[in-house]
């Protein structure tokens, strides 16, 4: 039997990281906030909801995108990833997407924050739509990826 490499161990802080991330979206989303909406009066929702996505950005910022980073650049070092081959058709093509829709949903997420903060609650409603969902195309791309 082979005991757990440290590739593996690498490759499972990547995907807990983003299950943290997109299960903390989906829980916030769906669960939390609207609970928030019908059981807080106004001032109380306002101030629950407010520090629930400021906790929720700062794991963000000081956990999830270092961890998502330093492990997925170790993981596509150890694939001998280039940025040659990623417009390669299947693996690198799958990958510079991932790439991609990453980068826009940090910054779907980013401009959330700053929405909400500016007291712009719409745009902030919309973008933080745009990175949850962004967020499950980011997973979807994963899931085709081959894991070794």
């Amino acid at each position: 039997m082979n005991p757990v490499g440290v590739w593996s161990l690498v490759r499972f802080v990547h995907v807990a990281g983003a299950a943290l991330w997109v299960g903390g979206q989906l829980a916030l989303s769906l669960i939390v906030l609207p609970l928030a909406r019908h059981l807080l009066a106004d001032a109380d929702k306002d101030r629950f909801t407010e520090r629930a996505g400021r906790r929720f950005g700062m794991l963000t910022g000081t956990v999830f995108l270092p961890a998502q980073l330093a492990t997925g650049w170790a993981l596509a070092w150890h694939r001998g990833v280039t940025w040659a081959s990623l417009a390669e058709p299947g693996y690198g093509r799958t990958l510079a997407a991932k790439l991609g829709l990453f980068a826009l949903v940090m910054l779907a997420a980013a401009g959330h924050g700053l929405a909400h903060a500016r007291g712009r609650p719409a745009l902030a409603r919309a973008l933080a739509v745009v990175s949850l969902t962004g967020s499950l195309g980011v997973v979807l791309l994963a899931t085709a990826l081959p894991a070794s």
